[in-house]
């Protein structure tokens, strides 16, 4: 399994359990930093990616543009030392993003899918947080303009209520 905090970013304070004494050890160890960040978190189930997962930005009801982060880690936050490369966006992918960032409300989001064998397409996170300082240059777009005529556009749908 994966432990993950409620929030968090560049993939840090991650943590892969293979066995209980990992979970009692790393459990023990949030349990006596004390605060209240380090004992809310997530737990997921551990899924091997083929060396790779899929980062997505989804704005409004478009997918904007999407990435491969590579990483012979099992950890491929291009923060964490990843390798970002421009991926196509299919028509699945494009429908699995847009319905995930629909439940959550939409707006301005990541979308972390892993690739799974026999699953498909996974959706791992949905993140409010995200970076782009490697989508932009991989991409291309001018990731930050569009997030900002997004809330123009938005802001002015509000205003003629």
């Amino acid at each position: 399994m994966v432990l993950k905090p409620v929030v968090g970013s560049w993939g840090r304070l991650l943590a892969k359990i293979n066995d209980r004494d990992a979970a009692e050890a790393v459990l023990e160890h949030k349990a006596t930093l004390g605060s209240v960040q380090h004992s809310i978190f997530y737990i997921q189930e551990y899924i091997a990616k083929p060396g790779r997962d899929i980062r997505a930005i989804v704005i409004g009801d478009r997918v904007l543009t999407a990435m491969y982060r590579k990483s012979e880690h099992w950890i491929t936050n291009t923060a964490r030392g990843g390798e970002g490369e421009l991926c196509p966006i299919t028509a699945e992918i494009e429908d699995l993003c847009l319905r995930a960032t629909a439940a959550v409300g939409g707006g301005v989001l990541a979308v972390d899918l892993i690739e799974h064998p026999e699953r498909g397409y996974l959706v791992n996170e949905i993140n409010h947080t995200m970076e782009f300082h490697t989508m932009q240059p991989v991409s291309g777009i001018d990731i930050a303009d569009e997030i900002v005529a997004y809330v123009v556009e938005v802001a002015g749908r509000q205003s003629n209520r």
